[in-house]
């Protein structure tokens, strides 16, 4: 988190990695709602309203009422925000690997492996578990 923060900050942005989360998961997913939105990235759904409130003062995207359910949110990138997804995705890649520099390829993986298979593991204890798309 620390690392994400100061590499935004050296652009001149203040953008969370949750907020660069959501617009991820927003623009791989369109059409998606506010709620699935949340179990998606593994966010708590009382508090996601917030991010994309920011989100949506910033410009970076807009939300309107779903056609088939009044009640939700359809939540999508403006053109600022997914021009600027596009420029941040590489540099997120980037200094990812940056955090994991001192492990070689093969550990890199393994360690991948591992953490997911931990994270996956204790997803039902969270209290905003990943919501993770079994239709694929």
């Amino acid at each position: 988190m620390s690392v994400f923060q100061e590499r935004m900050k050296e652009l001149g942005l203040t953008m969370t990695s949750v907020q660069f989360a959501a617009m991820y998961a927003v623009k791989a997913n369109p059409g998606i709602d506010q709620a699935r939105l949340a179990g998606v990235i593994a966010y708590d759904r009382a508090t996601i309203g917030g991010v994309i409130d920011r989100l949506e003062s910033k410009g970076l995207v807009e939300r309107r009422v779903c056609d088939h359910d009044r009640r939700a949110r359809i939540v999508s990138l403006t053109s600022e925000g997914d021009a600027l997804l596009d420029k941040l995705v590489p540099l997120v890649r980037d200094f990812q690997d940056n955090i994991l520099s001192g492990l070689s390829d093969v550990e890199r993986a393994e360690f991948l492996r591992l953490a997911t298979k931990a994270a996956d593991a204790g997803n039902d204890l969270s209290r905003a578990p990943l919501i993770l798309d079994k239709k694929a």
